[in-house]
């Protein structure tokens, strides 16, 4: 089949009727549930976007092995110039959601080529037909081009305990049962983004198991309406019914996260990759650099992100004059230095790439990691920026009705209006477009997103110390700074 049209996503979408709930409500038909409408056209934008003869070339290869046009995120790259191939798929789907849906599906597309590039992971720390799993669903999700969500996280249930010692042994999702078919698995995980409206779920897990915590160490991969999956969403940050002129970012990108609760879940065995192994379930993220290529596509999404957040700040100060002043200058130049010290950062790690001994090409994990601990704090301090320059401002905007209506339009000319050249429409609309990313609840789950898309970020910190002091248990400037030191004072007079 090879790439699909936002007709096919969409259509794959309203044939399916996965086990989604939302305030107290079964979904049956999603695509014509407001909520859902416009992230599922948004998503189809995206697969569109491969057809376009402007972006295909840059965002699409021929595959090898079929013959067929495929996604790049399933390039398994050998090179630096695979880095940059896929790297531009990145930018332009970021670049079409401004960096505001963390989980299209090039970030699962990526991490399944990673898995499978390291088939050997499987074989070695499962069962030779594991790896044989994981190649073979590999290829099955890039010929068919499917789009992906993924739950990898524990409930926040008792946090201090692990999955063996919760309250009740089935609250985290592990193994129940091994028969002829598959592994029968209940429990719940989070946190599945996008899940009502994707093809797939792949399961695993962050390392940290312990001794006893084997029937939680799993990894699979189900269709999203596989029975016995119940999707439990949170509540919506928009009703799906508010206008695109009112809401131009919130009406159009809403990612709904999900609580993934699987009740006596059949997983078939040539769909499991992980059975009950502590040892596979904790090395699964070094060993197969599944947490580094996908970081590829985060710092890319989040250099897009930060980069339109730093792009609405500026354009907010400049609309009404408040970019000649000194403080406001610095603020925006913060934010403009922490957008190209990222894409720097993203240059430097394609650059300094890496080989596996089987030839995969690994951007460097250092700059990376970095990106990784900048951008928890930089985007909430743009969002802060933001709601300081436009001030009182962002609470006063009108609507788009109150355009329309003949009888206030002289007054909206006139006192909603910017700096001389900002027309009362265009004001309006900046302003509203910089509330929905720093003042609606919409704005606010970006911002929670940032903080923890990768993880804890004081325990990452912690870890990327801690890393840093393995690779580097000397300090050589030091040393040659005292040895130096000592060396010319033996021809020096001591007072």
């Amino acid at each position: 089949m090879g790439i699909r049209t936002g007709a096919d996503y969409i259509n794959a979408v309203k044939s399916r009727q996965p086990d989604v709930w939302i305030g107290g409500r079964k979904i049956t038909n999603l695509y014509d549930e407001p909520i859902f409408r416009q992230p599922i056209n948004e998503m189809a934008r995206l697969f569109d976007l491969q057809h376009d003869p402007e972006f295909q070339d840059q965002i699409t290869h021929i595959s090898e092995e079929t013959g067929e046009r495929v996604n790049n995120a399933y390039l398994n790259p050998q090179n630096g110039a695979d880095l940059q191939a896929r790297r531009r798929l990145f930018e332009v789907w970021a670049e079409a959601t401004f960096g505001l849906m963390g989980r299209t599906p090039d970030f699962l597309g990526t991490v399944v080529t990673a898995m499978a590039s390291n088939d050997w992971f499987f074989r070695e720390y499962g069962e030779d037909r594991f790896g044989d799993n994981i190649i073979n669903y590999y290829k099955y999700i890039r010929d068919n081009d499917l789009f992906l969500t993924h739950a990898i996280v524990n409930p926040q249930n008792d946090r201090s305990r692990s999955s063996a010692q919760q309250a009740r042994e089935d609250m985290h999702l592990g193994v129940v049962k091994e028969t002829e078919e598959g592994l029968i698995v209940r429990g719940s995980k989070m946190l599945a983004t996008l899940a009502p409206v994707t093809d797939e779920v792949l399961v695993y897990s962050y390392p940290g198991f312990k001794p006893g915590d084997e029937k939680y160490a799993i990894s699979f991969a189900l269709p999203i309406e596989t029975p016995g999956i119940k999707i439990l969403c949170r509540e919506e940050t928009q009703n799906g019914e508010r206008s695109t002129w009112d809401h131009p970012l919130a009406s159009r990108f809403e990612e709904m996260d999900a609580l993934l609760v699987f009740e006596d879940v059949l997983v078939p065995w040539d769909r499991v990759f992980i059975n009950q192994n502590v040892e596979a379930g904790n090395l699964l993220y070094p060993k197969t650099g599944i947490n580094l290529q996908p970081s590829h596509q985060s710092a890319v999404r989040g250099l897009t992100k930060i980069g339109f957040v730093t792009e609405v700040t500026c354009a907010v100060a400049d609309a009404i004059g408040v970019d000649g002043f000194l403080n406001v200058q610095t603020q925006l130049s913060e934010l403009i230095q922490g957008v190209e010290t990222i894409r720097a950062l993203v240059r430097t790690a394609e650059a300094e790439f890496e080989l596996t001994p089987l030839g995969e090409a690994r951007p460097n994990i250092v700059p990376l990691e970095v990106v990784r601990g900048i951008l928890p704090t930089l985007y909430p301090k743009a969002v802060e920026i933001l709601q300081t320059i436009g001030a009182g401002g962002l609470l006063m905007m009108p609507t788009g009705a109150d355009f329309e209506h003949p009888e206030l339009k002289e007054i909206m000319d006139k006192h909603y209006g910017g700096r001389e050249g900002i027309s009362s429409e265009y004001r309006v609309r900046l302003f509203k477009l910089a509330w929905d990313l720093c003042g609606e609840a919409f704005g606010q789950r970006l911002v929670q997103y940032e903080r923890y898309y990768s993880g804890d970020p004081v325990r990452k910190l912690g870890m990327f110390y801690n890393v840093h002091k393995r690779n580097n248990p000397v300090y050589p400037l030091v040393e040659k700074a005292l040895n130096d030191s000592l060396e010319l004072s033996k021809d020096k007079v001591l007072n």
